[in-house]
C-alpha cells in the first residue's frame, strides 16, 4: 500500500467512528502525520541498514477482515502454552474472540481487558499510559500502529499483587481471507512491588501473505517484576514488525525472551529505560530460521540512573539462505555510575549461504562502570561432530544434538518450565520434523 493509501484508509476509518473517544483522535492524528513525515524506513537509516522493508512498502495491506468461521478449540491446541487454567486472551485477524478466551481465576488487583473495553471502562487510565512509552517520533511502524489502534490488551496489576500463572495473549492470523494487516496494541502496567508473567505470541492458522505491526508498552513501577515472552511463529510468507518499549523505576526487574521462528521478513525491537536506581533487565533471544527467511532483532538498553544492571544474550541458528541481523545498544548516561552491563550475540551458520550481520554496541558517558559486549559467528565444531559420531550417532543426529545444545543455553534460562518445554518442542520439530526425540 502506498503512503497515500494509508492516509486514505486513515481518513475513511476516522470518518467511520475510528476516532472515538474524542481524546484518542489527537493521538491518532498526530501518529498518522508523523508516519506521513517519516515514510517507511530505507537502508539509509542506520537502524535499518541491513533490513529492507520494501516488500512491506510495496504491498497493498488493507485492514485484515474477520474470519467467517472461527477456529475450534482443537485448532487452537498447537498454539496454547501451559495447563488449561492459565488465563488466555485470543484474537483472530486482530478481532477479539471471547469464546476462545478465559481470564477467570485471576486474583484481586489484576485486570486483564481488551483495549476496546478498557477505553470504554477506564478511559482515564488508558489515556494516562497509551502512547506515553512507545514514541512515534522516530519509529515509522510505531506511528502506523498508533494511527490504526483499534484493539489489543491492557494488563494492570495493582500494588503488592502477584499473578501466579502467566497470562497468554495469542494473536492468530488466518490469511485465507486475503492479504491484510493487523495492528495489535498492548499496555502493561505493574504498580509497585507487583509481579506478573506475560506471553505474547503470534502464529498463523494457515500460510499466506499478511502483515503484523504490533506495539507493546510496559510501565514497571518501583520493585515490580515482569517476565515477558514474545513468541513469533508467523507464516513464512508473512511480514512481522513488533516493538516493545519499557520504562523501569527503581528496583524493578524486567526479564524478556524473544523467540523468532517464522515470517518471510521479521523485525523485533525491544527498548527499555532503567530510570531508577537498582533496576535490573535481562534480555534474551533465540532466532531459528531457514530457507529465505530474514530475521532482525534490535535492542536498546538505556541506563539513565546509577546502580543498574543489564544482561543480554541473543543466539541465532541460520540455515539455507537465511539472513539474520542483530543490532544491540547499551547507552550509559553520565549519571549512571556503577552500571553493570553485559551484551552477547552468538550465531551458528548451518549453511555456507546463510548470513548474519551483527553489531553489538556500547555508548558510555560514565567512568565507574563495568560493561562488556561481544559477538561470535561460526559453524558446528568438526571435532564435536566427530566425537558424537564416534559414539554411534549418525551425521544428522550429531548435527541435531549439537545445534540443540547451542540453543539450550537460552532455553534453560526460562523460569517457567511449561514455556521452556513448549519452545524446546518447537526447536526440536524444526530440526527433526514431527519427531521430538
Amino acid at each position: 500500500m502506498t503512503l497515500a493509501s494509508y492516509l486514505q484508509d486513515f481518513e475513511a476509518s476516522a470518518a467511520n467512528g475510528g476516532g472515538r473517544p474524542e481524546w484518542l483522535m489527537p493521538i491518532k492524528r498526530g501518529a498518522i502525520d508523523r508516519f506521513e513525515a517519516l515514510g517507511f524506513p530505507d537502508r539509509n537509516n542506520e537502524d535499518w541498514k541491513f533490513t529492507s522493508v520494501a516488500p512491506i512498502a510495496r504491498t497493498v495491506f488493507g485492514r485484515m477482515a474477520a474470519v467467517d468461521t472461527l477456529p475450534t478449540a482443537a485448532d487452537l491446541e498447537p498454539y496454547l502454552i501451559g495447563p488449561p487454567e492459565w488465563p488466555r486472551v485470543v484474537f483472530v485477524n486482530g478481532h477479539f474472540v471471547e469464546a476462545l478466551s478465559t481470564v477467570s481465576g485471576l486474583p484481586d488487583g489484576v485486570a486483564v481487558r481488551t483495549l476496546a473495553d478498557a477505553i470504554a471502562e477506564e478511559p482515564e487510565f488508558v489515556a494516562r499510559h497509551l502512547s506515553h512509552t512507545a514514541s512515534v517520533e522516530g519509529n515509522s511502524f510505531t506511528a502506523l500502529n498508533t494511527a490504526f489502534i483499534t484493539d489489543g490488551v491492557v494488563l494492570h496489576v495493582e500494588p503488592n499483587t502477584v499473578v501466579e500463572h502467566p497470562i497468554h495473549v495469542l494473536y492468530l492470523t488466518d490469511a485465507r481471507v486475503g492479504e491484510g494487516a493487523t495492528y495489535p496494541r498492548m499496555l502493561v502496567v505493574l504498580e509497585h512491588h507487583a509481579q506478573a508473567s506475560l506471553i505474547e505470541s503470534y502464529a498463523a492458522l494457515h500460510d499466506g501473505v499478511y502483515f503484523t505491526n504490533a506495539v507493546t508498552e510496559v510501565s514497571l513501577q518501583a520493585g515490580s517484576r515482569l517476565d515477558h515472552y514474545k513468541i513469533q511463529r508467523e507464516s513464512e510468507q508473512a511480514y512481522h514488525v513488533g516493538t516493545l518499549e519499557a520504562t523501569q523505576e527503581r528496583d524493578s526487574h524486567f526479564q524478556s525472551l524473544s523467540f523468532a521462528f517464522g515470517g518471510a521478513v521479521s523485525r523485533t525491537n525491544i527498548y527499555t529505560v532503567l530510570d531508577g536506581e537498582g533496576g535490573y533487565v535481562t534480555l534474551n533471544g533465540l532466532y531459528v530460521v531457514h530457507g529465505d527467511q530474514h530475521v532482525d532483532h534490535q535492542t536498546r538498553i538505556e541506563h539513565a540512573q546509577p546502580n543498574c544492571t543489564s544482561h543480554e544474550v541473543y543466539k541465532g541458528i541460520l540455515d539455507d539462505q537465511a539472513h539474520g541481523v542483530f543490532n544491540g545498544k547499551v547507552y550509559v548516561h553520565p549519571i549512571a555510575q556503577k552500571t553493570d552491563g553485559k551484551q552477547t550475540n552468538q550465531n551458528l551458520l548451518m549453511s555456507p549461504r546463510a548470513k548474519i550481520d551483527t553489531k553489538p554496541q556500547l555508548e558510555i558517558y560514565a567512568d565507574d562502570v563495568r560493561c562488556t559486549h561481544g559477538a561470535t559467528v561460526g559453524q558446528l565444531d568438526d571435532q564435536a561432530v566427530f566425537y558424537c559420531r564416534s559414539r554411534g550417532l549418525s551425521p544428522a543426529e550429531a548435527k541435531t544434538l549439537l545445534t540443540y545444545a547451542f540453543a539450550a543455553d537460552v532455553l534453560e534460562q526460562i523460569p517457567s518450565r511449561p514455556v521452556a518445554q513448549y519452545l524446546e518442542r518447537l526447536v526440536m520439530e524444526r530440526f527433526l520434523g514431527s519427531r521430538e526425540g
